[in-house]
């Protein structure tokens, strides 16, 4: 069964919103230590910053699943109304981030960062509706043009 296409959008956006907002933790995490690497030059040292953070697992593992959340999202960008594309995917990405963040220890900010995410979700919510229905009103002007 094939998802209609407002549908497919939607959980392409929430995969890589996903994959963006749930590494984001992690990579912050994958680099601690990195402050530790000191070099002479300055080539020395970003080679050195390079070396440290892909032989890192707790680095690399979350990086690719990054990476692999912008392939999807250029995909997405192709097949998607950019007007719903951007503001899902960055808002829903932010999300993703303090939740992840929050379930690893992190501070979120309290009850200012809970209502931010409201509105967040509130505003989502008003872009995929309004998408929705501009996509229904043209499939009944085009079928009002056939008759």
């Amino acid at each position: 069964m094939r998802l209609p296409c407002v549908e497919g959008e939607l959980l392409s956006l929430l995969l890589v919103s996903v994959l963006w907002g749930c590494t984001n933790p992690l990579l912050k995490r994958g680099t601690e230590g990195i402050e530790h690497v000191t070099e002479t030059s300055r080539v020395s040292q970003i080679l050195a910053e390079l070396k440290f953070l892909f032989l890192n697992l707790k680095y690399l593992v979350p990086f690719l699943l990054n990476q692999s959340g912008s392939l999807v999202y250029y995909y997405t960008l192709s097949t998607t109304d950019l007007s719903l594309a951007v503001p899902v995917a960055n808002s829903l990405t932010f999300l993703c981030t303090v939740l992840t963040g929050k379930a690893l220890g992190e501070e979120f900010g309290g009850k200012q960062a809970v209502a931010g995410m409201f509105l967040t979700m509130a505003g989502i919510t008003l872009c995929v509706i309004s998408s929705v229905d501009d996509k229904d009103a043209g499939k009944q002007d085009m079928t009002q043009a056939v008759h």
